[in-house]
């Protein structure tokens, strides 16, 4: 695999921007292209990142911004994973080697770092409501030279924002605004359901026009007949298109539809483009391209052309084995569970193969159900599942919960249903930035009721919570565990009502249910120093920071709740042993499990103070997982030294701090 762009004579070196794309020739663009699809290789080898989605959108990028001006004509990208090529395009090429690394470019649109990125989403099927809004913007503003242009692919078309978006934008007949649907028959894997049928239809369709002109070139050689029938089919095209060409559900809706368009011919992408530019009104533009074109290894790879490969060998496409992560113990786990239970059946929102669903799907396909990128439908319709007597298993990355909330809480908690929710990639994920960490769920679900959460610590936990998660009958579960490898084993030395006891910081720690009552006021006079609450994954963190208090002469005490919603009345008294309690999440601060547990100590008329330690309110920028902890102080060694100065310090002022 070449690198052209770093010799001399690059095309895309000499690319500083849109304007210096439209000064190319015709004929230089497949260079070009080649040159970026090297560099996309290249950079993506070394570091990971969203290959297969921009190996699919080179020419279909080179073309908008030779038609297009940005910024002054707005491009939007749905989702944001797409933008690698738009990002070189506009400026970025010379740094594309720091692509999600701490201080380097985002995986996704950043406003920060160009005027050429305008939203920075990377939740799907957005961009069409961010589109209908700007260009009623420019509207109103009579700024009537702009054009906006949405991209989005026929997976976000799954979800149903975007077609409450079409919705209101095909009501704006006057609105200079263009919908490209990159239609690549994926969204991670293949994309599932009605609509993906429909648009694979036309994809397996050949144009309503190419069969006119067919018919026009073979029947106007019949004498007499010929003419007149050509004209008779020419007269019911709508007719004709509907046979061949379902794209009338678009022309329908009142958009002006323009396709089917090879997506990987720049010049048709073009011309495409520039005719639907001259009508300034909404169009749908329908771009056919293949996911991972241009690289052997992506465009074959089956179960998601490279959709997000981790490092990997550019020359064989073979990836560097990744460690035994959370994600396999689940799959492993659930498939286990599946064949003890017929009942059981799992929903994954396009996502079969990063939830770990795959193997359950390939054991029990009947009860494995992809719903396309609809987190809102996956939930109510796991509803309907358990009103029909199954038990629904639904797995998504935390982060994309948020999309889910009412869904859960109206339609899943209010009839108490045996729903289990499986949150992955929950707490710091670190490289994709701020809006795939998996840091509110904590905070949001707190206000659930009947909503039960387990944090495992480790593998163990993991298998163990998740079996008891879907043994629930009587109201829904959570379960979630964070991203990458798991942790050694951490075992318990006793328990503590249903927590663990992970480190007994003296002989007045109460365990196996014999906890005292608490001490009225407050800790008994002699009692312990600090209590740390462990949520999941933190145990380590804990572990570690109770050793370092140990050497300053502070005894301290580590549980574990393994079920952080509701939380176990036996921490009540453990908290009235000790002088001061300690809540370590990965999670954000207001509002999670450390808020939880003030509150069970209030209620309790308990004046132990609780100091929480989690995610700061903010939106964290991309950078490693173990490099975000640390610049948040979740570390041992930044926990262990504030805790020593509030224990040597003696005052209950411990629990807001506003410089966290």
């Amino acid at each position: 695999m070449s690198e052209r762009t770093g010799r001399p004579g690059s095309l895309l070196e000499t690319v500083k921007g849109p304007g210096d794309l439209k000064l190319l020739r015709a004929e230089e663009l497949p260079r070009l292209a080649a040159e970026i699809r090297d560099l996309l290789v290249s950079s993506t080898a070394r570091i990971g990142g969203h290959l297969g989605p921009n190996l699919g959108v080179v020419e279909l990028t080179i073309a908008l911004h030779r038609v297009f001006d940005s910024p002054r004509d707005t491009l939007l990208w749905d989702t944001g994973h797409q933008a690698y090529v738009h990002k070189m395009l506009t400026g970025r090429a010379d740094r594309f080697d720091t692509l999600r690394q701490e201080g380097g470019l985002s995986g996704y649109p950043s406003q920060a770092e160009s005027e050429h990125d305008v939203i920075e989403n990377s939740h799907a099927s957005t961009a069409l409501s961010y589109a209908d809004g700007l260009a009623k913007a420019f509207k109103l503003r009579r700024e009537a030279d702009r054009t906006v242009v949405a991209v989005i692919g026929d997976g976000a078309l799954t979800g149903g924002m975007a077609w409450e978006a079409l919705n209101n934008i095909a009501a704006s007949r006057d609105l200079p605004l263009i919908i490209v649907v990159n239609d690549n028959g994926r969204s991670y894997s293949p994309t599932i359901g009605g609509l993906a049928s429909h648009l694979a239809s036309l994809r397996a369709t050949q144009r309503y026009e190419d069969v006119l002109d067919f018919v026009k070139d073979n029947l106007t050689k019949v004498p007499l007949v010929g003419p007149p029938v050509y004209d008779a089919l020419h007269g019911v095209k709508k007719g004709l298109k509907d046979v061949l060409a379902p794209q009338v559900m678009f022309e329908d809706l009142g958009l002006k539809y323009i396709g089917l368009v090879d997506g990987h011919d720049e010049q048709a992408v073009e011309a495409a483009l520039r005719k639907a530019r001259g009508f300034r009104r909404p169009v749908i533009v329908h771009v056919l391209t293949k996911k991972g074109f241009g690289y052997s290894f992506a465009e074959n790879h089956g179960e998601d052309c490279f959709h997000s490969p981790g490092v990997f060998d550019p020359l064989t496409g073979e990836e560097k084995p990744k460690p035994h992560g959370w994600t396999n113990v689940f799959s492993q786990e659930i498939v286990r569970l599946g064949a003890e239970r017929k009942d059981l059946v799992a929903i994954t929102a396009a996502m079969l193969g990063p939830t770990g669903l795959a193997p359950f799907a390939e054991a029990f396909p009947d009860r494995l159900y992809d719903v396309g990128i609809a987190e809102q439908h996956a939930l109510t319709s796991a509803a309907g599942l358990a009103l029909g007597g199954l038990h629904p298993v639904v797995a998504v990355y935390a982060t994309f919960l948020n999309r889910a909330f009412d869904q859960l809480l109206m339609d899943v908690a209010l009839h108490r249903l045996p729903v289990t929710v499986v949150l992955d990639r929950a707490g710091v994920t670190g490289d994709d930035g701020a809006s795939h960490n998996g840091m509110w769920d904590l905070s949001i679900l707190q206000v659930v009721p009947g909503l039960s959460i387990a944090v495992p610590r480790d593998e163990p936990r993991l298998r163990e919570l998740l079996a008891e998660a879907v043994a629930v009958d009587d109201g829904p579960t959570v379960v979630r565990y964070p991203k990458g490898p798991v942790p050694g084993e951490v075992e318990a030395i006793g328990r503590l009502g249903t927590m663990d006891v992970l480190r007994a910081g003296g002989p007045g720690l109460p365990v196996e249910d014999t906890a005292p009552s608490p001490a009225e006021g407050g800790p008994a006079a002699g009692g312990l120093d600090v209590l740390f609450v462990s949520v999941g994954p933190m145990a380590e963190t804990c572990l570690e920071a109770a050793a370092l208090l140990d050497a300053q002469g502070i005894s301290a005490t580590v549980v574990d709740p393994r079920w952080v919603k509701p939380l176990d009345e036996a921490l009540v008294a453990a908290a009235a042993a000790h002088r001061l309690v300690v809540v370590v999440e990965d999670n954000g601060r207001v509002g999670g499990v450390g808020d939880a547990v003030a509150r069970l100590l209030r209620d309790a008329d308990v004046d132990v103070p609780v100091r929480t330690y989690g995610v700061p309110q903010r939106f964290l920028d991309h950078a490693k997982r173990a490099k975000i902890l640390s610049d948040i102080g979740l570390t041992s060694q930044d926990i262990a030294r504030e805790v020593t100065e509030a224990v040597a310090r003696r005052t209950p002022a411990l629990e807001s701090d506003p410089a966290r």
